[in-house]
């Protein structure tokens, strides 16, 4: 899930059981050096043998086969929600099921949409392309150019990597461009100028990429010349994250901004006037962005600024030019509560579209100025749950049909999501898609409860009870958490997680702990670098208050997480064995020490720390998974999953993990999909095999 870069996934026993704090004793030379070689033959022969045994143990478990082809038949469910963008006349989107496996791109209109079998117009199958060109293509997104939206410049991934190749292609003809542009692999950002030019931000070579491996420098590149004639047009630093760029195309507001990510949370902005860049003056770790003759900001510190003050966590509005000018005259839109948080926002014509989080549940704002004045009005939308807005409006038609209208995405834990047409100033929606229900929820119960961490801070969770389920100590009970980036972790519907565990009578658990998003930045920095123990602590409270009140025992208790999940299950496994039976870590990092020279890991070092600096390793030390599993220790069983086309997170992290365990003799599985990215799985069929053989292992410890 670790993603976000652009400028644009328990009382009693806390006195009783303390939170185990390790100094790292691990050899100061790491002989299993080896298995970072992503592709080397010692290491891929390792990878094989485990995989075999791996599987060997998993699929010869009771029912085995016909979870995995449950799995697959939800995720290929032709009653998906199908997702779709809009692009002028048409909307977008990109299926994938059991005779697409890769996908086909394809677009509908809406009144075509609004059928329950709409008539979809395939504009490219990325299977056929695969197989035409023998290359693994996954599709990896477009950048279509307005308002007429015939040229687009499509990315495709080998195999489910972050780096991807881009070709120009002509929707109309369903052809790629003869002559067009055209980019190698990278970790590129391509926009639009005009039909003629492209700003580029990719690998041109020696020094073109900052110490985290994606673009530091972005170029002007003409039409018919080569990419190596490019203008360099701005520059980031070596030590940068990235740098980038965005083009607002809206007649009377075309504006291009070019952006450094000093690190994973501040940036510096320039206006492009001319031929010349303004900095933009903003707090370096807010948010900007430009809506027309406005500028929108979101604040993560506190900011004092002309004579007024305006708390971590606000959404400001200002007029751009003004703004631009140095005047720092605001309204705020949000200002957060201690159980109320900004969870994202969306622009129609004239309205803004505000999400907010009420103590994790989804709330709307609409807000639009009238009379010179900003209004508010509260949509009324289901609640308790997640609520997600999509605006419809296309700035670039100069008279939209969909000017005030958006799509409203509400879903619960029980709940199948639904997608309905909803228009601003109303409470009148239209229902357009429903998701089926993959299983019967009827007899199951959410419940959100508190555990007190070890700091006395409240930390909720939900639990999703299946039907006639007591609290007798012996549920079998899965924990999820994050716990990182400012991501929050909300209400969802999962067929697969419901057809799957809790309607085998299994309890499931989402822990909202300290380093996610859901009560606003105060709640992500809590656990930040130095104060990252809190994170882990949480998480612990919450399993210790499982386990006082006899949802269930140790003995029937896992954890799981993915990415910085699989850092804070592996950190959690390391501290507090006695709490867990089984751990499924999930494409993790690991080794603390080495991450930041392992792909991308150099990007994250404002929310862990920079090992390579003694005081900071000294606090990272004391929880690196890989440092400080110890073969004194009784350890739970744990499964390893990763893809060896993660060129995120590096596989090496959970291959040097699991084999030191091997080596110490810890009960461990291991399993890497050889493609897939950092999602772990390229297609369904993948997705389904990995999946299944995690509840085959969930349930081989759990089981009562």
């Amino acid at each position: 899930m670790i993603s976000r870069r652009h400028f644009t996934v328990a009382l009693p026993l806390a006195a009783t059981l303390p939170t185990m704090t390790l100094a790292a004793t691990a050899p100061t030379e790491d002989d299993l050096l080896w298995l970072e070689d992503v592709q080397g033959e010692r290491a891929l022969a390792w990878v094989r043998a485990r995989n075999a045994e791996t599987e060997a143990v998993l699929e010869k478990q009771p029912g085995f086969a016909a979870t995995r082809a449950r799995i697959r038949s939800i995720l290929d469910s032709r009653d998906r929600i199908p997702a779709v963008v809009r692009r002028g006349a048409w909307l977008y989107n990109l299926w994938q099921d059991e005779h697409n496996p890769r996908g086909l791109w394809r677009r509908t209109t809406l009144d075509e949409y609004r059928k329950r079998e709409p008539a979809w117009q395939t504009v490219l199958d990325v299977d056929a392309l695969g197989r035409a060109e023998g290359v693994n293509w996954t599709w990896a997104g477009a950048i279509a150019l307005g308002p007429d939206y015939r040229r687009c410049l499509v990315k495709l991934s080998r195999g489910g990597a972050d780096a991807h190749v881009v070709r120009e292609f002509d929707i109309e003809t369903r052809r790629f461009v003869d002559g067009g542009f055209e980019l190698p692999e990278a970790k590129s950002e391509v926009e639009w100028v005009n039909a003629d030019e492209l700003l580029v931000a990719t690998d041109f070579g020696p020094g073109a990429l900052t110490d985290s491996g994606y673009p530091r420098v972005v170029k002007r590149w003409r039409r018919g010349t080569p990419l190596s004639a490019a203008k360099t047009v701005f520059e980031g630093e070596k030590t940068d994250v990235a740098a980038g760029m965005s083009v607002d195309h809206t007649p009377g507001y075309e504006r291009t901004v070019f952006a450094r990510s000093v690190d994973f949370y501040r940036s510096e902005m320039f206006l492009l006037q001319g031929e010349r860049l303004l900095r933009i003056d903003k707090p370096a770790d807010a948010e900007l962005g430009f809506w027309k003759s406005r500028v929108l900001i979101t604040l993560r510190s506190d900011w004092t600024v002309a004579g007024r003050s305006w708390p971590s966590g606000s959404l400001l509005v200002a007029d751009a030019a003004a703004f631009l000018r140095g005047e720092r005259v605001f309204d705020a839109l949000f200002t957060p509560t201690a159980t109320r948080s900004l969870a994202g926002m969306a622009t129609t014509r004239d309205t803004l579209l505000v999400e907010i989080l009420d103590n994790v549940a989804g709330r709307i704002e609409e807000w639009r100025q009238a009379d010179g004045r900003w209004q508010r009005r509260e949509v009324a939308a289901p609640f308790p749950g997640t609520l997600s807005v999509a605006a419809l409006h296309d700035p670039e038609l100069a008279d939209d049909p969909l000017a005030d209208a958006y799509l409203l995405q509400y879903t619960d834990f029980l709940t199948p999501d639904t997608l309905s047409l909803g228009r601003v100033g109303s409470d009148a929606r239209e229902v357009l898609k429903s998701r089926p229900a993959f299983y019967d929820a009827a007899g199951m119960r959410v419940e959100q409860r508190f555990a007190k961490s070890r700091d006395g801070t409240r930390v909720p969770y939900f639990v999703v009870w299946p039907r006639a389920a007591k609290a007798d100590g012996a549920n079998p009970t899965l924990l999820y958490g994050y716990g990182g980036f400012e991501v929050s972790m909300q209400p969802y519907y999962s067929g697969v997680v419901g057809s799957s565990w809790l309607a085998q009578g299994g309890v499931y658990v989402l822990a909202n702990i300290r380093g996610g998003g859901e009560f606003g930045p105060a709640w992500h920095q809590a656990a930040v670098g130095a104060n990252r123990q809190k994170a882990y602590d949480d998480f612990a409270a919450v399993a210790e208050d499982l386990i006082a009140t006899r949802v269930t025992s140790p003995r029937h208790l896992g954890i799981q997480g993915g990415s910085n999940g699989g850092l804070l299950v592996g950190a959690v496994m390391v501290q507090r064995p006695e709490l867990f039976n089984a751990v499924v870590c999930q494409v993790p990092l690991l080794d603390m020490k080495r991450y930041t020279k392992l792909l991308a890991g150099a990007s994250w070092m404002a929310e862990y720390g920079d090992p390579d600096d003694p005081a900071q390793w000294a606090f990272i030390s004391r929880y690196s998974p890989y440092q400080n599993v110890r073969r004194e220790q009784k350890m739970p069983h744990v499964l390893f999953v990763t893809s060896t086309r993660d060129d995120r997170v590096h596989p090496g992290h959970a291959r040097k993990m699991a084999e030191r365990m091997r080596q110490q003799g810890h009960p461990v599985m291991y399993w890497e999909n050889i493609e897939g990215g950092h999602g772990g799985a390229a297609d369904n069929a993948q997705r389904a095999q990995m999946t299944a053989l995690e509840y085959a292992f969930l349930r081989l410890q759990l089981g009562r």
